[in-house]
């Protein structure tokens, strides 16, 4: 395999195939997607709180100088507050060692985001129609969903399997020839991967960046 050198030229293309992983493998992509959803909850739930908690201060007639600090929404901001939590939060603290952390990270990027989104809206800085806060997700409505940026993401050799952290080595339903062609020849290189459950089948959504492909032009004047 050679080693892929990124080009001025280069794109993030997605590749997209559909899995057929067996019941364990099933019960595991569920958990992560369900870390991610709670991941996500708790990071609502904890930046909120603060604002509930200056609201009751203010009708208290606290000062302005005395009243509950804003609770910060960036990434790191959530990922340091959420693993100090993790550990003692009885919504965490006996499973969360069953997911990758990025099941974890991909739920707190979601929030920071919505916040950060809303943030921007009620600034007038977004485009588009007002967004509200952001609200928890329910177990039964919420889009099955993980995505992954580190560890062991590979197309394996046989050209019918994935390789995604701490899921192992899922069958893909159709071959990932294309993907696995370049990235032998050092052509394209996986930058993350997304898993998703869409219309009652798993998904796989691999980014890799790519060399674009030079295309000749007929008359170039």
């Amino acid at each position: 395999m050679k080693k892929f050198r990124p080009q001025p030229g280069s794109v993030v293309q997605a590749f997209r195939f559909a899995l057929d992983p067996n019941a364990v493998q099933e019960r595991a992509l569920r958990s992560h997607c369900g870390a991610a959803r709670a991941a996500y909850n708790w990071a609502v739930g904890w930046v909120r709180a603060s604002w509930w908690q200056r609201k009751a201060e203010e009708t208290y007639g606290v000062c302005e100088a005395q009243l509950t600090q804003w609770r910060p929404w960036s990434l790191p901001s959530l990922r340091k507050a959420f693993n100090e939590a993790k550990h003692t939060d009885s919504r965490f603290a006996a499973w969360w060692e069953d997911n990758s952390k990025e099941a974890y990270s991909t739920g707190l990027a979601n929030a920071s985001a919505a916040f950060d989104n809303y943030a921007k809206s009620k600034n007038g800085k977004r485009h588009g129609k007002r967004m509200g806060a952001p609200r928890f997700k329910s177990k039964r409505k919420a889009r099955l969903s993980c995505r992954f940026t580190t560890g062991t993401i590979r197309v394996e050799s046989d050209g019918r399997h994935v390789t995604l952290p701490r899921l192992g080595t899922l069958r893909t339903h159709e071959p990932t020839a294309e993907l696995l062609a370049r990235v032998q020849a050092g052509t394209a290189r996986i930058l993350s991967a997304t898993v998703r459950h869409e219309r009652g089948r798993w998904f796989v959504s691999l980014q890799a960046e790519a060399k674009r492909d030079l295309e000749r032009v007929a008359r170039p004047d």
